[in-house]
């Protein structure tokens, strides 16, 4: 696992993603603005990824009254794999169904180009604040949350 933090004079523009969920509702990551967003990046077949999933599923919950949105983007998956991965595992939040490979086209410039699981969380305003490539633990995860949550409070935001 690879943990990577980028400082706030230095971040990228604001991420742009959307896409169609796993259930056919819109997701587009811009209506968050305003709060964290963490997009997890993610393969029924990926094995960190079921390490993965119980602490995504946890901390997503454990963040919700925070102002934390998460997202997942499913990728080279078949639907219905993917939906019963998310029931398995107890993931809630929404996952932008990526079989066309468009969502993940839209992060090529923070994400590497193949490899599964990525996190990205992005910042209030939804710039990339970290990136960690690999299972993530849930130490770093809330850790890095804490991080982003703590500066956009700091700042005002």
């Amino acid at each position: 696992t690879t943990v990577t933090e980028y400082p706030v004079a230095i971040r990228a523009a604001p991420v742009d993603l959307s896409g169609t969920s796993l259930t056919d509702e819109a997701i587009d990551i811009a209506a968050w603005r305003g709060q964290v967003v963490v997009i997890n990046v993610w393969g029924s077949w990926c094995a960190p990824c079921r390490e993965e999933a119980p602490i995504l599923a946890a901390t997503s919950a454990a963040y919700a009254d925070d102002g934390v949105q998460f997202v997942g983007v499913n990728v080279r998956d078949n639907r219905a794999a993917a939906i019963a991965f998310e029931e398995a595992y107890g993931i809630t939040y929404p996952s932008i169904d990526d079989s066309d490979g468009k969502a993940l086209l839209s992060l090529a410039e923070h994400l590497p180009a193949a490899g599964v699981p990525v996190t990205l969380i992005l910042d209030r305003e939804g710039r990339p604040a970290a990136r960690v490539l690999g299972a993530v633990q849930e130490s770093t995860l809330t850790a890095l949350l804490d991080t982003v949550l703590a500066e956009a409070t700091a700042a005002g935001s």
